[in-house]
């Protein structure tokens, strides 16, 4: 479950870099921009070693969302707590109950709704992510009557 902590939080995390104004490619995101972008929003993701699903971070730092590891077995719906997710003014970084450091995150956007995130230092670990989500990270927006027009995927089982 540690991992599925870890590449949820990385998923989650990177999430904040979006929604930037420039079209520019492979843009590099500042920790605040990012966290500006992030907060309450849903994206889906796809990482280097076959890991989808899709996540967003709350205000208070705490994640949610779906993760299917390397893209076998059923989506699971994860959450991780408050103060999951920190920002300072140089890094986004995650603190994780029972991982023995604490892993940090690059992001560039690489187009105006998406960006890649990646483990800092390791740029062959990495998430790509795009507006939009799908399963349960869902349920919140819909309640609060968010628009419509927004498709997205239905997940067959989640434990």
């Amino acid at each position: 479950m540690r991992i599925t902590k870890v590449l949820l939080s990385a998923a989650a995390l990177t999430a904040g870099a979006v929604g930037m104004s420039s079209g520019a490619s492979a843009d590099p995101l500042t920790p605040q921009a990012a966290e500006r972008f992030v907060l309450g929003k849903t994206f889906s993701y796809t990482c280097y070693e076959g890991t989808v699903g899709s996540g967003r971070v709350l205000k208070d730092g705490s994640v949610a969302g779906t993760i299917q590891v390397r893209g076998k077995g059923n989506a699971r719906y994860v959450t991780l707590p408050a103060g999951t997710v920190q920002t300072s003014s140089e890094k986004i970084c995650a603190r994780l109950k029972g991982v023995a450091y604490q892993p940090c995150f690059e992001l560039e956007k690489t187009a105006a709704d998406a960006f890649r995130g990646n483990l800092a230092g390791f740029n062959q670990m990495w998430c790509e992510f795009k507006r939009g989500g799908s399963g349960r990270t869902r349920l919140v927006e819909r309640a609060r009557g968010a628009p419509a027009g927004t498709k997205t995927a239905q997940i067959e089982s989640v434990h």
